[in-house]
């Protein structure tokens, strides 16, 4: 490709990455610049000055979601894929985890507790009373998880002791999608940056701590085996979800990596909250990504993804043995987040 090419970047609050990011890609010299993207107003007639979007706010704002699906059917490449989160949910998540082989917590989708939209008695015609005890007993029984289908931070999690104590936060819960979700005790927990389905960087992480000590630096306590299946279970998940930019949560109970947490479509990237390690490399393997994919270097893989057949639908067609990956791997407490 002749001519500068240019990065758009959508955030939110987040202060220390964007500038990073921006000046990390500005000064590699590889004819792509980036900047913040400043729109107020879309026609269909506009034409979007960018070779690739790294959106990092869709999420909460749905006109930046109408632009980047607009973007993406002109042709530009939009980190994440906005189709593809737009229909995702955790359960379809553990569902889709369960048929690559990956381990996932017992899993139970809800009835919403209320309906923002309008709603009567009549328009559940198809909805049984809750068995709770059926419910808890497929997750293992107490404690269990109750978090919703779609969402993150920690937000609306509980982990219920009794029944009382789910009862109350399922009423609680309004008209959020929830699941239940068997806990797992786990012996070890590992989140993991995954960027650009082949950069996998694994970190030990302890919930329980406050939010800005909860990346552990330095050793993880795995084993080279151990970690090296969280690798692989890491881009198994990422390629069939089609994610370039996600973090995934691992608890390791009796040996076997459980999948708790990845949809994250604009995982935290604060310094800190990362320290300098973690956001240095977050930092570099983004715009590594993002130059690749804006000068055409890996640009294939994420149109092929972002318009056309997802790729889990592929990777779910043949049979494969558990805790095994289907696609190349090229990988140079308190539990269950929200």
């Amino acid at each position: 490709m002749s001519g500068e090419r240019t990065v758009g970047l959508l955030v939110g609050r987040e202060n220390t990455f964007p500038q990073a990011f921006i000046d990390r890609v500005n000064d590699a010299g590889k004819g792509v610049r980036a900047e913040m993207v400043r729109i107020g107003g879309t026609t269909l007639d506009d034409v979007i000055p960018y070779a690739v979007i790294v959106d990092r706010m869709s999420h909460e704002v749905p006109y930046l979601r109408a632009y980047v699906k607009k973007a993406v059917a002109d042709g530009v490449i939009v980190i994440n894929n906005p189709f593809w989160w737009s229909a995702d949910d955790k359960f379809f998540e553990n569902v889709l985890a369960q048929k690559l082989g990956i381990a996932v917590p017992k899993t139970v989708v809800l009835p919403n507790r209320t309906y923002e939209a309008d709603i009567i008695d009549e328009s559940l015609r198809n909805l049984a009373p809750i068995d709770w005890e059926t419910a808890v007993e497929h997750v293992g029984g107490f404690p269990a998880v109750l978090k919703p289908a779609i969402g993150g931070g920690w937000k609306n999690v509980t982990i219920a002791r009794d029944m009382q104590a789910l009862q109350d936060a399922y009423e609680a819960s309004g008209h959020l999608l929830m699941i239940l979700e068997e806990f797992i005790k786990y012996e070890n927990y590992a989140r993991c940056f995954v960027l650009g389905r082949q950069d996998v960087l694994v970190s030990k992480y302890e919930p329980s701590l406050g939010h800005f000590d909860r990346y552990v630096q330095g050793d993880t306590g795995l084993s080279a085996n151990l970690h090296e299946r969280i690798v692989r279970d890491c881009l198994t998940l990422n390629h069939a979800l089609g994610y370039d930019m996600n973090t995934v949560e691992w608890a390791i109970r009796d040996g076997i990596p459980y999948a708790i947490d990845f949809l994250n479509p604009a995982p935290d990237f604060d310094v800190s909250s990362l320290r300098e390690t973690y956001f240095n490399w977050v930092v570099d393997h983004m715009a590594e990504m993002v130059i690749g994919y804006a000068t055409g270097a890996q640009e294939a893989i994420a149109q092929t993804d972002q318009i056309g057949n997802m790729r889990w639908q592929q990777m779910i067609a043949a049979p494969h043995a558990p805790g095994t990956a289907r696609a190349p791997v090229t990988a140079g407490g308190t539990t269950h987040g929200g």
